[in-house]
């Protein structure tokens, strides 16, 4: 029998704000190679019609990410 497993959660930009708390433009200058902001770990959007969007669970590996490296540098 098949696995069921659960969808993805999708986040679209103002959920994506309120769970980052921080702004759009930041979010774009850490997507955006030639921003001196740009941040290779930061969780890729996706493409749903001209909506863009994030999947939750690398949102929240990120976060994840971004807590432990803050953590493990203020010891």
């Amino acid at each position: 029998m098949a696995e069921l497993t659960q969808p993805a959660q999708i986040l679209r930009m103002k959920q994506l704000v309120a769970r980052l708390s921080i702004s759009k433009s930041s979010i774009y200058d850490r997507l955006n190679p030639r921003s001196p902001r740009h941040d290779s770990a930061f969780p890729k959007p996706i493409k749903i019609g001209s909506a863009t969007a994030f999947l939750a669970h690398e949102v929240d590996e990120y976060i994840s990410f971004k807590t432990q490296n803050s953590r493990s540098a203020h010891k």
